[in-house]
């Protein structure tokens, strides 16, 4: 199904915005804006721009891990490999 170019430039703003941040320190950030948000203590500007923050680092997460879920079928896929047997690296 073909994405909507709109879709296509968003995901480009989102990696230049946040550029090399790996997933985990990403996932972080989002974690501490959801709980500073939760809390209820935060003005309405913050907040917008908080939950502004929040879905440019939930749509970097999510595109992180579609790259992963792709190489991971790339490695596994078997590309006419013969599967291992166990028993042949068990010594006698």
């Amino acid at each position: 199904m073909p994405r909507n170019t709109a879709d296509d430039t968003t995901d480009q703003d989102n990696a230049d915005e946040l550029g090399e941040l790996d997933f985990e320190a990403a996932l972080e950030e989002l974690e501490t804006l959801v709980d500073q948000m939760e809390a209820g203590d935060m003005t309405l500007e913050a907040s917008l721009a908080a939950f502004e923050r929040g879905v440019k680092l939930t749509r970097h997460c999510q595109s992180a891990l579609r790259n992963a879920e792709l190489k991971v079928k790339k490695l596994t896929e078997n590309n006419g490999l013969e599967p291992l047997d166990r028993e042949d690296f068990d010594a006698d």
